[in-house]
């Protein structure tokens, strides 16, 4: 009976241990942490350095461009001053987006990033820098009216009512890229009678005019996603392979279901 008592007390005792949340073998990934990791990530482009990232030890990559690339050779190896940055948080993928702009300096900057965190959630943790990086020379780049056009835009937080799912969010990013190869996916997308579309410095209102209806046979591949209905944002980075050898950056944001704005950024690679 006392062996019996004795098992019976163990059992409860690691019954109550998982209850409290001690024995979780594995992290939350939380929006808090994904954006405290994202503003460390905005720190260290400040800084121009960094030693104040928490790599992984064991299986950190950066990749520039959609190339695997060292880390120690990119922007993020001097000063630039952040004139504008904005962040958005996928809890799902434990992943955020960083866009931000640096328009003075000798060599201006349009930056869309993806941080990614080991799986388990611990946003302490960077597995992955997937940048596209755009400078002079970039497709439509001028950083000075990609900062006037974008600063004038509204990006605050949407109330739950106004929100879209993350399911339709995902349908307006792959319907956009799928733009080029199929002739009806324009029409798959609602648009807003006042989006506005920002590609590289050129601006487009409303975004859903002059759209593209197929043409090419060759899929924009390659797709990482950060989807945050919080913000209504999804970003896909991607091989824009339907008009050549280009990395790129297509950003969307959804407001009540409808489009609102679309940023992108496009590098013509080597």
């Amino acid at each position: 009976m006392a062996r019996s008592s004795t098992i019976t007390g163990r059992v409860l005792a690691v019954a109550a241990l998982f209850a409290s949340g001690i024995a979780t073998v594995s992290a939350e990934c939380t929006r808090e942490g994904l954006i405290a990791s994202a503003n460390t990530f905005l720190k260290a482009v400040a800084a121009g350095s960094t030693s104040g990232l928490s790599l992984s030890a064991t299986n950190f990559t950066y990749r520039e461009n959609n190339h695997a690339a060292d880390i120690k050779k990119s922007y993020l190896s001097a000063p630039l001053k952040v004139d504008l940055s904005r962040i958005t948080a996928d809890t799902v993928e434990c992943a955020s987006y960083t866009m931000f702009i640096s328009a003075g300096g000798t060599k201006p900057y349009v930056v869309s990033t993806q941080i990614r965190h080991p799986p388990g959630g611990d946003t302490t943790q960077i597995a992955l820098i997937d940048s596209i990086v755009a400078s002079t020379g970039a497709l439509f780049f001028n950083a000075k009216k990609t900062l006037d056009l974008v600063s004038k835009e509204t990006w605050t937080p949407l109330a739950a009512a106004n929100q879209t799912s993350r399911e339709t969010l995902k349908k307006f990013g792959d319907g956009y890229l799928d733009m080029w190869t199929d002739a009806k996916a324009a029409d798959s997308i609602a648009w807003g009678t006042d989006c506005e579309r920002v590609e590289g410095s050129q601006l487009t209102r409303p975004c859903g005019a002059s759209l593209p209806r197929g043409g090419s046979t060759k899929n924009n591949g390659n797709r990482r996603y950060v989807i945050d209905e919080v913000m209504g944002s999804v970003d896909v980075l991607c091989s824009f392979d339907s008009l050549g050898n280009y990395a790129d950056s297509h950003e969307i944001r959804a407001e009540s279901g409808k489009v609102k704005y679309v940023h992108t950024v496009t590098i013509l690679l080597k």
